[in-house]
């Protein structure tokens, strides 16, 4: 009861605290945008010093202290590049940062100034002393923008860190949650908010209580990656790399016999299906064998893009699929192991555990026991008490051994059939680590679970870490719906309105343009082949340089951007790439990107707070090209 009377006490004092905020509102946003006119205007501000201004002179270059006057000077280093202040908000910006203050997604398009707003509503609410969390959706950007922004609220005495910039469970990371704007990466506060709960005291705490929360880029985080759990893990005792390692040369072999299977369907498909025979037990059940064989075969890929090819393959799929799948075991009987694509699963068949037992091997050694049935046998039999007990025993540890292998048998037949070197995963130092196909970012730390990333590290050839066990886990979803306060900024939400407020309760606001946009979106191109389509692209950018435009190409993975980059090279064109190999050169390349004739080739990391400034001229040659080598599955990536 006590702690009931607690939580409305607390809900009557935020409800009295909003009320407040609205009311000095306007003075406060008067504020915020007469400090960046008078930066804008002036390469100095002298103000009288407090001890705030003597402290930040100890370690900021940018303010320097004379007698009792605090000089703040309106350069510094902002991402390891020196940026002079000259942004002043407009009106437009002004009701974004309404629309934040209030909890709501502010959509702002692209280049209208999504940081520039934030420091609005960031300001205002730092003055409840409850503590403001900016999140942004990479280390990079939470870095930049409390560089960048910084100078801003520290010119009111406001203190202003970057979790990131700290180590975890540190005194530094603690100090930086005391801060009253704390930057940082949603998977940063929530893996703090994790260790916070395996704490075993109170002094051992980093957050304090979840107050107020911008989220940049909000749809990547509470849309896209809203269901990936974080997770905190431990080593497990015991590790199963051996398995891995011993099963590796027999799941090669049935590997390659698959794709040689799945070649022969593939070219049966395409003979019958060009003959005019494409019906359900002819070339259509030979296309659907060979997409139940391997889905990511890239032949069978560029096939089913052909016209009137996708058709048969669904017409034939439900088809079989009919009745509970009563006839999908005639499609199954001639492969050695089925791939649900859909439910990123794949299945031995019989066929498949025959190849891969070797002879004279027990002829069960990957087929599971019947526990029920022999348990039944074991009470039948006419052995003694001791007996059944120490059968049972027996019959046990053989279930869980050839579960164990079982299960690492699909774990590497995923690794070999399902996830991709430069698409899925990178290979870096070593270490298999996993590319996120939203942002096209490594994910450091991050490891498929359920022996996944083993049975990789295994394919790959690099050592095979400890298998680990979850401590803690919460999603990001659950996690920011803690915040008494929560808003965002985007330039694409709109596509996702009624999910945003079916599950955060959050309206989203369109915020006007400052003046029209000037950029001219051309038709989409679709080639035949591969071949052709990379061939126009490349050809394309050579001619946008001649004309001395900067060119950013668009990829949706490591390869794709790879390939590209080799093509332009033999085309003598000089450029840079932007990929999750890359991310250390993100600041340069970025900083390059804007100027006349610089090509950069990117994934999607470059799409998300990473604003491309023009170089002298450009806008004269036609401003930024921007080519996109394909269509990504999420349309606001694209946007």
């Amino acid at each position: 009861e006590l702690y009931t009377e607690i939580d409305k006490l607390e809900k009557d004092r935020n409800k009295e605290l909003e009320v407040i905020l609205m009311e000095i509102l306007p003075e406060a946003f008067a504020v915020v945008k007469e400090t960046a006119r008078r930066l804008a205007n002036n390469k100095t501000l002298e103000v009288t010093a407090t001890d705030f201004d003597r402290e930040l002179a100890s370690y900021k270059k940018n303010v320097l202290i004379s007698g009792d006057k605090a000089i703040h000077h309106n350069s510094w280093l902002a991402a390891g590049n020196e940026v002079t202040w000259n942004m002043v908000h407009y009106d437009v910006q002004l009701i974004g940062g309404i629309v934040l203050h209030e909890g709501k997604i502010a959509e702002m398009a692209t280049g209208e100034g999504k940081t520039l707003v934030a420091t609005l509503p960031a300001y205002l609410n730092a003055l409840a002393g409850q503590g403001v969390h900016i999140v942004t959706v990479n280390d990079y950007l939470a870095r930049r923008d409390s560089e960048w922004m910084g100078p801003l609220y520290e010119f009111h005495g406001l203190s202003v860190d970057c979790i990131d910039r700290h180590e975890p469970n540190s005194e530094e990371r603690r100090n930086a949650y005391l801060a009253d704007i704390t930057f940082g990466t949603n998977n940063e506060f929530g893996f703090d908010y994790l260790r916070d709960n395996m704490t075993r005291s109170p002094e051992e705490l980093v957050q304090r209580k979840l107050h107020y929360a911008m989220v940049d880029e909000v749809d990547s985080v509470l849309i896209d990656d809203a269901r990936t759990p974080l997770i905190i893990s431990g080593p497990v005792p015991r590790g199963d790399e051996h398995e891995f390692y011993d099963l590796k040369p027999r799941i090669e072999r049935l590997v390659n016999v698959q794709k040689s299977l799945v070649t022969t369907k593939l070219n049966e498909a395409k003979k019958q299906i060009a003959e005019g025979k494409s019906g359900v037990d002819e070339g259509g059940l030979a296309l659907l064998r060979a997409h139940r064989g391997l889905p990511k075969n890239k032949a069978l890929i560029k096939f089913l893009s052909e016209q009137n090819i996708k058709p048969v393959l669904n017409k034939t799929e439900n088809y079989y699929m009919q009745d509970q799948n009563k006839e999908m075991p005639k499609v199954d009987e001639e492969l050695y192991f089925v791939i649900d694509e859909k439910n990123n699963s794949v299945e031995l068949t019989e066929k498949g555990i025959e190849l891969i037992t070797t002879s004279g091997e027990d002829p069960h050694f990957f087929v599971m026991p019947d526990v029920g049935t022999e348990v039944a046998e074991i009470e039948k039999s006419g052995l003694s008490a001791e007996e059944k007990v120490a059968k049972k025993d027996e019959l046990m540890r053989d279930f869980s051994i050839k579960s164990e292998r079982i299960h690492s048998v699909n774990q590497l037949l995923k690794a070999y059939t399902l996830f991709e070197r430069d698409t899925e995963y990178i290979l870096d130092d070593g270490k298999v680590k996993i590319v996120d196909e939203q942002t096209g970012r490594v994910l450091d730390g991050r490891r498929y679970s359920d022996g996944l990333h083993q049975a990789i590290e295994a394919k790959e050839n690099v050592k095979v870490e400890d298998a680990s066990q979850t401590f803690a886990t919460v999603t990001l979803q659950n996690y920011f719906r803690m915040y008494h306060k929560l808003c965002g900024m985007t330039g694409t939400a709109v596509t996702e309105a009624g999910e945003f407020w079916e599950i955060y309760k959050l309206d989203v606001v369109e915020i006007p343009t400052n003046t029209p946009a000037s950029r001219a979106d051309q038709q989409d191109f679709v080639y035949r082949t591969m071949r052709e389509k990379y061939n126009a692209v490349a050809d394309e950018i050579v001619k946008l340089t001649q004309a001395g435009r900067p060119v950013l190409v668009g990829t949706t993975s490591v390869e794709i951007s790879e390939l590209l980059s080799r093509m332009l090279k033999l085309r003598g064109i000089k450029h840079n790439v932007l990929n999750a190999k890359m991310h250390q050169k993100e600041a340069d390349i970025v900083a390059e990107a804007g100027k006349t004739g610089t090509v950069t080739i990117a994934t999607n990391m470059a799409g998300r707070g990473t604003d491309i400034k023009l170089g002298e001229g450009v806008k004269d040659t036609g401003g930024l090209a921007i080519v996109g080598t394909e269509r990504h599955e999420s349309r606001r990536v694209d946007r």
